[in-house]
């Protein structure tokens, strides 16, 4: 495993791929003015960065001052594409169907009891009565899932971009292992949270999957690519970058999954790979 002083060649990075929380922001849910300054200098290097998270485009706040040329997030782990420069307006939806959606939540009510949903919606998120209220909207229905899931005209509701699943007593992993055997052959299980609470997006539907789409749409290989993550939403995109970092406080599984691994959050982590990313690339332009 590499560590953040070994990068790649500066002349082949064009993308730095980022997750958010417990990557680029530190624990207060700020960006460091060290981190503003070393995204604003890869940008001016001609290096786009994605902003790549679990987050709705509507909690994008935290980084929506941070954009600079292109203003692109991939938003619920790869359900949605939302332009920043835009109010968080979505480009791109990669829907999980709602049959499916329904078929999930009675496979875990009875194959892990105790589990509570809520389902985030393009339009904001739902939740069931027992759901925690960790970030909950003010506009949000409460009531059961088989409620908020349905349709009086099938396709005309607003697309379901991650289904919620919450448990008071399972560790994290548990409950992700138990949710995966019993329902993971219809959609992309994942968590990001130190809580029992997973995200449940639609089959092949990832970080990875969408950042994909997006770099193939402007020429990009993964080789081209440097991605950053800390939790097992993040082990797709770092395995399919050309080159990885895990946070020094990362997950063991995206420690296991990427090239490389950082600094924490707290000390800039991602700060410190692209600093030098560019002042190599600035050294290569200038011996040129």
């Amino acid at each position: 495993m590499t560590s953040a002083t070994d990068t790649p060649s500066p002349a082949a990075i064009r993308l730095i791929a980022t997750d958010l929380d417990g990557t680029l922001l530190r624990d207060d849910k700020t960006v460091s003015d060290r981190t503003v300054a070393a995204l604003a200098a890869a940008e001016e290097a001609g290096v786009e960065v994605f902003f790549v998270t679990g987050r709705p485009a509507r909690w994008m706040d935290v980084v929506s001052d941070h954009v600079h040329g292109h203003g692109l997030a991939i938003c619920a782990n790869g359900a949605a594409v939302a332009d920043l420069h835009d109010g968080g307006r979505l480009l791109k939806v990669r829907p999980l169907e709602r049959l499916i959606a329904l078929d999930i939540v009675h496979t875990l009510r009875t194959a892990v009891p105790g589990t509570s949903f809520a389902v985030e919606l393009s339009t904001g998120i739902h939740y069931e009565p027992a759901y925690p209220p960790f970030h909950l909207d003010p506009g949000a229905t409460v009531a059961v899932a088989e409620k908020l899931l349905h349709e009086e005209t099938p396709g005309v509701g607003a697309p379901v971009l991650k289904l919620l699943a919450h448990h008071t007593e399972l560790s994290p992993d548990e409950f992700l292992d138990l949710a995966r055997a019993a329902a993971g052959y219809r959609a992309s299980f994942t968590r990001s949270s130190p809580t029992a609470l997973l995200e449940i997006s639609g089959p092949g539907v990832s970080k990875a999957s969408t950042l994909e789409l997006c770099c193939a749409e402007r020429g990009i290989s993964p080789a081209e690519v440097v991605a950053f993550g800390d939790m097992p939403n993040d082990v797709e995109m770092l395995s399919w970058a050309g080159t990885s970092y895990a946070m020094g406080n990362a997950h063991p599984a995206a420690i296991a999954a990427a090239s490389g691994q950082t600094a924490t959050n707290g000390e800039d982590g991602v700060a410190v790979v692209i600093e030098r990313i560019v002042a190599e690339r600035r050294a290569a332009d200038a011996a040129r």
